[in-house]
Formats: C-alpha cells, structure tokens, sequence
C-alpha cells in the first residue's frame, strides 16, 4: 500500500509551531482532560478502529509480511483497552511542567532557580505498532509539546484513525487541535521534509530498526533523540551469588528476547566459571537459547548442549533473538573494558556481592543504565517509576535512558528579585 497524497509538511511544522504555546501553557486539568477523551473515545469507537486496522491487517498479508509483523500491527479487543489505558495512566502522571527547582538564595537576596518547561515540538517517526500514535502523542500532550507523527506505511489507516481521536480530545479540551497532527501520506520524502523543518520543530524523536534510525540521524537538520543498538551486557562477578545469577541471566536473555534490554552477552570471571558455566549453559540451552562462545567458556562448559564458536562480529551484534555470547574475563577491569570495547551504553549489570565491586561498575561503566544485582529487562519507563516513556536515549545530551515526561522538558532560569542592581 502507498499512498502518496501531497502533504505540506512545512505548513504543518509552522501550525504545530503556533499550537506549541497556548498548549504549554494550559493547565494539567485541561491537557488530562483530552487525554480522558481520547481514552472514552478509542473505546466507544472500537468497531470502527477495528474496521480501520482490518485495511492495514490485509494489506500486510498481501505484502508478505511476517506472522509476527501482522501479530504486532493487530488491534483486538484487549489491545484497544489497554491503549485506552495507556492514556488514562499518562493523565494521572504528575505534569511536570512548571515544576521550580534548585531555588538558591544568593548573598544579594535574590532567589535563582530553575523551571522545568516544553520542548517545544517534537516529531515522532516510528515503524510498525500503532498503539504507538497513542502513547507518544499522550507523553507530548502531558508534557505540553505539539507533535508530528509519522507513522510507517504498514499501520497507515490505525495511526490515521488514532490521531483523529486525539485531535478530538484536545477540540473537547478547548486545546489547539494542530498540537497533534497526523502526516497523512506514506510518501518517504515527507520524513526527509519533516527533518529539514529545523525553523520550527526542536527535536525529532525515532522509534523503530536500526535503519530507520539510522537514516533519520544521518539526515536530520534537527535533533535527534535515538538509540540505535541495545547490546547490553550482565557480568558475573567472582564474588556473585551464583544462583541469583543464574536467575538474573536467564531472565535478562531469555524473558523476551526481541528487545533492547534484553542480554546479548554473558561475562564470567574465571574464578567461578567452572562452576558457573556448565549450570547456565544447561538452562539456557535449555530454554532453546543459541550460545556462541569464548574457548575458556567452551573448554568449561561442556555437555551435552550445542556450543558454537564465537567469531569477532558477535560482541558486536544486538541479537534480538534467542542468542547469547558468552566470555570468561580474568577481573573485573577486563570486564569493564570488554564493555567499554563493545557496549552501545545502553544498559549493562554485575552480579556481585562485593560493595566496592559494586560502586566500581557504577562509577566507570558508562551507559545510559548500569545495574546491581538486577536484570537488564528492568532498563525501561514504566519499571523506573516514570509511567510511560518515549523511548531509550543511549545519547548524553539532553536525556538520557529512558524517556519520560521529564525528558520531554527542559529547564530555563528563572530569578526571584526584590530591585536588586547589580554593583
């Protein structure tokens, strides 16, 4: 399916530049109330959001799509609801805009501090589910942003039908209803003109492959909040209790193995790798995960599961898949710089019971999310207590980890004076 209708994208920027205002300034009431409406909506029309998705349904089957793409883009009862629920959870979320921080009297009597405020606009360009118009639209909405959506081809008629509730929902508001806007055509080249709107879109947000990624980064004249890689490592230490690290591999592989937090490679210090490693390839191989493997790991862990050989390019590879590389480390400083070497900072973990240890891995290891005795699946949103969240930014500026309402703020100074004149 391609429809290539002509769309002016750098009229919509310039309407959604103009709608960015008056929603950063409504009240939270207001903003959670065209969330509310978007919610009752999405399930008092379900038949016909149901109608929509069934286009998308079978144009994916005409395509060849996968049985697990066609799985994902799917709207069924329960999926509806909990999208529906998704926006009733980001309403009750605290609205952080105009929070005041960092309040600091100075020796003259004025008060300086920070307040939290929009971004602005932001662009969201995002592949495949189109539950995905409805969550990121509710985060910009929250956090008082306009935002464009640029849906993939693949979920055209959902994503369409999703955004015209949210359009409703900020009309029921007596909010700008261009603070959400829908490009309505599969035309590539809308996402190269969404990029070059730098005049009046502050920050592109990616959510899809690498490709997609990839592109976006390579061709944006706008910002970009992204990660690209998940390849995320658990280190077992020398002073680890083994059976919480058995637990915490298996979990960190094998809980759900497509996505981004998920473990791709397994370090084990030598000194409890004979006991160690025939007991977790057992259960990983086991529960039908592929190892690929260092020698010194081969050579302990023997038995009756298959080992491959690891080649150079695995320590390298985000799997997302039932794969995992494995590499017995001599220290915890090797361990860091194998990390170092070949982490993309996403997030990574140390089974350990040693303090120090510990703090060590926390101070040197630098990625978005660095873990004790935890598993990586836990580097999400939702399990940080932030409700929701945009994506994982694997960048340091100017967020970092998982995206929530705060990360779709920024700060500006704000001075508290009394005539203060400056000596």
């Amino acid at each position: 399916m391609e429809r290539t209708d002509t769309v002016d994208v750098r009229a919509m920027a310039q309407r959604a530049r103009q709608a960015a205002q008056p929603l950063a300034m409504a009240d939270s009431s207001r903003k959670n109330n065209a969330l509310q409406t978007t919610a009752n909506l999405l399930l008092a029309q379900m038949p016909q959001l149901q109608q929509e998705n069934e286009r998308d349904l079978q144009a994916a089957q005409q395509n060849g799509l996968s049985p697990a793409m066609i799985d994902r883009l799917r709207l069924n009862d329960s999926r509806i609801a909990a999208m529906a629920e998704g926006l009733r959870q980001v309403a009750a979320l605290e609205d952080p805009v105009g929070e005041i921080t960092h309040l600091k009297i100075r020796p003259n009597g004025m008060r300086v501090g920070q307040m939290r405020v929009p971004l602005g606009v932001i662009g969201v360009i995002y592949e495949s589910r189109p539950n995905v118009t409805a969550d990121a639209a509710a985060l910009c909405i929250k956090s008082g942003n306009a935002v464009i959506l640029r849906g993939g081809s693949e979920a055209y008629y959902s994503n369409r039908a999703i955004a015209s509730y949210l359009i409703a929902g900020l009309q029921a508001a007596g909010l700008p209803v261009d603070a959400v806007q829908y490009i309505d055509t599969t035309d590539r080249n809308a996402v190269g003109e969404l990029l070059r709107c730098d005049p009046w879109v502050d920050v592109i947000i990616p959510r899809g492959g690498k490709d997609l990624i990839a592109r976006i980064v390579a061709e944006s004249h706008i910002p970009v909040i992204k990660h690209l890689d998940g390849i995320c490592h658990t280190y077992v230490d020398c002073d680890a209790d083994l059976e919480m690290a058995l637990a915490l591999t298996l979990n960190g592989k094998m809980q759900r193995v497509g996505v981004c937090n998920a473990t791709e490679t397994l370090l084990v210090h030598q000194a409890v790798a004979a006991e160690f490693l025939p007991r977790v390839c057992q259960q990983l191989s086991a529960a039908g995960c592929e190892l690929r493997v260092c020698p010194q790991t081969r050579a302990l862990a023997q038995g009756p599961w298959p080992l491959l050989d690891a080649r150079p390019e695995d320590w390298d590879t985000e799997y997302l898949d039932a794969i995992l590389s494995i590499r017995v480390v001599a220290s915890l400083t090797e361990a860091m710089a194998h990390i170092e070497a070949h982490s993309s900072r996403h997030t990574e973990v140390i089974v350990t019971r040693n303090h120090a240890s510990a703090m060590r891995f926390l101070r040197e290891v630098d990625s978005a999310a660095v873990m004790v005795n935890a598993s990586s699946r836990f580097s999400d949103g939702f399990e940080f207590g932030l409700g929701a969240e945009m994506g994982i930014s694997t960048d340091k500026l100017h967020v970092r980890g998982p995206v929530g309402l705060e990360g779709l703020t920024t700060q500006k100074y704000i001075v508290l004076g009394d005539g203060q004149l400056r000596q």
